[in-house]
């Protein structure tokens, strides 16, 4: 049983990287992966309900390394992040009470549908090209290396937009970033690194709430979670790393197979458990 800590130690530190990159947090590759190798790694099945609790409240750490990295470097937009939280804090509850009243095979299903939206958002967002939208709402950011950036949001939709994250973040024990950059890029011209970095800001309070819910009905495994963490803090500060300093085009095509993978396996997976 000595071998199996230090395998999730790495399946922490690999999600955290992937997640912190993009900005969607570890729980993408945590989730599925407690959920399907958990019989043969633990011994014992590791429920949806159980995956999810657990991988968000990993996803604590998660943020926290990559936001304190990247707060740092000067590229969260604090501002900005406090309004988009103002609506995902409250819906993360709500998706974490949503997670015990789904059975395995659904939410297998759910999130395999799920992880190919992510996978298609993920390849969409290169050709995606911000709208010249005149927004009613302008911010002007200047980055830790003196950068400037105009852009504008609409409070109504930035709302609609932190409750959407919210949701998928409490029911799936994800980030949600993946909704998240691409939005803001594309609708409210954020620069990328500015929009990768607050959305995980708003991650980490997210997922604070999401997580106290999932404890309360007792979705949380201590001992995964004593595990996974550590990675989660070391791969944070990695992927924030890697991100600041390089494209990661290697990266995200890897991440983008693994996701488009797992979503075929769960989508059938699902199916047949139904």
């Amino acid at each position: 049983m000595i071998y199996i800590w230090p395998v999730l130690i790495i399946i922490g530190i690999v999600s955290a990287v992937f997640g912190s990159i993009v900005g969607l947090g570890g729980g993408i590759i945590t989730v599925p992966v407690l959920v399907l190798i958990g019989p043969h790694l633990l011994g014992e099945p590791v429920t949806s309900q159980i995956a999810v609790g657990t991988s968000l409240a990993v996803l604590i750490f998660t943020a926290l390394s990559a936001a304190w990295t990247y707060q740092k470097q000067g590229k969260v937009d604090f501002r900005s992040g406090w309004l988009f939280f103002a609506t995902s804090g409250p819906s993360a509850m709500v998706g974490a009470l949503l997670t015990n009243h789904i059975k395995q095979g659904p939410f297998q299903l759910i999130f395999g549908l799920f992880m190919f939206v992510m996978f298609a958002l993920m390849v969409a967002r290169e050709k995606m090209k911000p709208l010249e939208i005149n927004w009613s709402i302008q911010r002007s950011f200047t980055d830790g290396a003196g950068n400037t950036y105009h852009y504008g949001y609409n409070i109504a939709i930035a709302l609609l937009i932190g409750c959407g994250v919210g949701i998928s973040s409490g029911l799936f024990g994800i980030g949600g970033g993946s909704l998240f950059v691409p939005l803001m890029v594309m609708l409210f011209r954020f620069p990328p690194h500015v929009a990768t970095a607050t959305s995980m800001f708003v991650i980490l309070l997210s997922s604070i709430l999401g997580s106290g819910v999932h404890a309360w009905h007792g979705n949380i495994d201590w001992w995964l979670f004593a595990f996974l963490a550590p990675g989660a803090l070391i791969g944070g500060r990695i992927g924030a790393v890697i991100a600041s300093r390089l494209s990661g085009r290697q990266l995200l095509w890897l991440l983008r197979a693994t996701l488009l993978a797992m979503a075929v396996y769960l989508i059938i997976k699902g199916i047949r458990e139904m």
